[in-house]
């Protein structure tokens, strides 16, 4: 039986150049293809499924950048050539702590190779009936129709999809009504434009994004448990706590294995629960997007996903 096929727009591939100490003394120098779309199709991967990464690639760090895709993602990606180059950055973390050094993002895209990529990314789609939409970088790089265009096509040809989009980007995907969309509390905070400190605001706050569009939602909150809807359900998913760890690319590692499960057949519930434990076996390694799968499935063991208590801080 071949493997689940998930189509992941992922427009602007990172080449990311990471300064460790290993050691006491010996300091190393790690390269990695990076970005949201491909931390999801990493994750993706580990979990079984062929992520198929749609996005544009262009001049000396696009071309850095291939095998390294290849490597993180398993060999299907599908490409457009820029004329720009593909963004870098450079951070340091020899102090244990994470410092951005220095950072070049890529252009915005010609109307060709825009229109090159919507379609390429619509077919990949429609091929496999899985489709995860995740952010540009820069955001502003890509005109905001282009979202729910996305969003719209892909569903009209039977296509699931995925959003974890920030807004604007994500009022354009709404529109379209994707059946899933992942944010966190701060990006719920910026749609609603008003805090979701309380569990009443936060309640509200993932309700009205399902009034604009979103058929279930889930609600990330780091350390804290998150927020689903799904139908009439509300659920609180909570994870096992951990004292240390690196936070970035958890979400991201979330949404890559919720995709793969659920693409595979899993029902919506236990590809929660496994996109839960994917992130918090992220929070445990330095490498983003990745962990081994046996160990996203002894934690998903962990995992608790319960009705929300409604009134009761959460």
């Amino acid at each position: 039986m071949s493997s689940p096929t998930v189509a992941i727009f992922a427009p602007n591939p990172l080449l990311t150049v990471t300064l460790e100490i290993e050691g006491e003394e010996r300091e190393s120098v790690h390269f990695h293809a990076g970005g949201q779309g491909v931390w999801v199709a990493g994750m993706a991967r580990c979990m079984g499924s062929s992520p198929v990464l749609c996005g544009l690639l262009g001049g000396e760090s696009g071309e850095l950048l291939r095998p390294l895709i290849d490597k993180a993602t398993g060999g299907h990606p599908k490409w457009v050539q820029s004329a720009g180059a593909s963004g870098c950055y450079v951070t340091d973390r020899r102090t244990g702590h994470r410092e951005l050094l220095a950072m070049k993002l890529s252009d915005p895209p010609s109307r060709h190779e825009l229109d090159e990529l919507f379609s390429l990314t619509c077919s990949q789609a429609l091929a496999c009936g899985w489709l995860v939409v995740t952010n540009p970088m820069p955001g502003e790089s890509l005109p905001l129709e282009t979202y729910g265009d996305l969003v719209a096509d892909a569903r009209a040809g039977g296509a699931r999809t995925l959003v974890d989009l920030s807004s604007p980007r994500l009022d354009g995907a709404l529109a379209a009504h994707p059946d899933l969309v992942k944010v966190n509390d701060w990006e719920l905070a910026q749609f609603v434009c008003g805090p979701v400190s309380t569990p009443e605001a936060l309640l509200e706050g993932a309700e009205r994004l399902r009034d604009a569009g979103a058929q279930s939602v889930v609600v990330t909150r780091g350390e804290k448990p998150a927020l689903v809807l799904h139908g009439e359900e509300v659920w609180r998913l909570s994870t096992p706590r951990f004292e240390h760890g690196f936070r970035e690319g958890c979400g991201d590692s979330m949404m890559g294995a919720l995709a793969a499960a659920w693409a595979s057949g899993a029902s919506f519930e236990r590809a929660l629960v496994l996109g839960a434990a994917a992130g918090a076996a992220n929070f445990l390694r330095r490498g983003l997007g990745h962990a081994s799968r046996e160990v996203v499935e002894q934690l998903a063991d962990a995992v608790r996903l319960e009705p929300w208590p409604i009134g009761v801080d959460v």
